[in-house]
């Protein structure tokens, strides 16, 4: 995915999880913050960030904020829609491991939620379910950012998904370079390690994608299967 019409603008502040203060061309703007995940070691005052403008003329903040460069790692993606676009066109390409796809539908119905992607590979019904990782320490990945009681739910629904025959994907898109592993962050929050263990004990796979990431763009490169 790419995205128009870039800025360049070094950051200042983030008074609360929805929006940042950025400087821009010598003045201080307001710009919305599209990550609810902490992102500390990432939001450093005076760090470079690449926001983008709305095309709503009325919105109360006129700018996204995209990226933000992080010394010895490159730009990381903290686009929370990102990773589920990124995804998306890559599933359209019918990738390995999952070859041949004849149908494919986002935000799909499972139980008493969403599951990001339902895809049909002849004969195998595949459940995906997506989560941006944005939070790195020594060239490993670790999810998740901030406590998500919702990402719990969701390894448990599929892990019933894997139980009734479909085949179930926790999907970790990496949205940063050069990590190409994911592991639980159970200093955040000890439950979701507890529960994607327990996932794949039943039939839960693991499936890391990295990405090639540039502060306008980002797509997922390669993917590491855990079983």
């Amino acid at each position: 995915m790419k995205y128009k019409n870039i800025l360049y603008a070094r950051f200042i502040d983030r008074p609360n999880r929805f929006v940042a203060y950025v400087e821009l061309d010598g003045k201080v703007e307001t710009v919305h913050v599209k990550t609810t995940g902490r992102c500390k070691e990432l939001l450093l005052h005076g760090c470079h960030v690449s926001i983008v403008k709305t095309e709503n003329p009325l919105r109360k903040t006129q700018y996204d904020l995209i990226a933000v460069y992080k010394k010895g790692l490159g730009w990381v993606n903290i686009d929370s829609q990102a990773p589920n676009q990124a995804m998306k066109e890559w599933l359209g390409k019918s990738p390995a491991p999952f070859e041949n796809i004849t149908y494919l539908k986002p935000e799909y119905a499972y139980g008493k939620h969403r599951m990001d992607f339902y895809l049909e590979c002849g004969p195998r019904k595949v459940l995906i379910e997506v989560k941006g990782c944005t939070l790195e320490a020594g060239g490993i990945g670790y999810f998740p950012d901030a406590p998500t009681e919702r990402g719990v739910k969701h390894l448990y629904e599929l892990a019933d998904a894997a139980g009734k025959g479909y085949e179930c994907y926790i999907a970790f898109v990496i949205t940063m370079p050069g990590v190409r592993e994911v592991l639980p962050n159970v200093s955040t929050h000890p439950g979701f390690g507890i529960a994607l263990t327990e996932a794949m004990k039943a039939g839960v796979k693991v499936l890391y994608l990295p990405c090639n990431v540039l502060p306008d763009e980002l797509s997922i490169a390669d993917f590491v299967i855990i079983k």
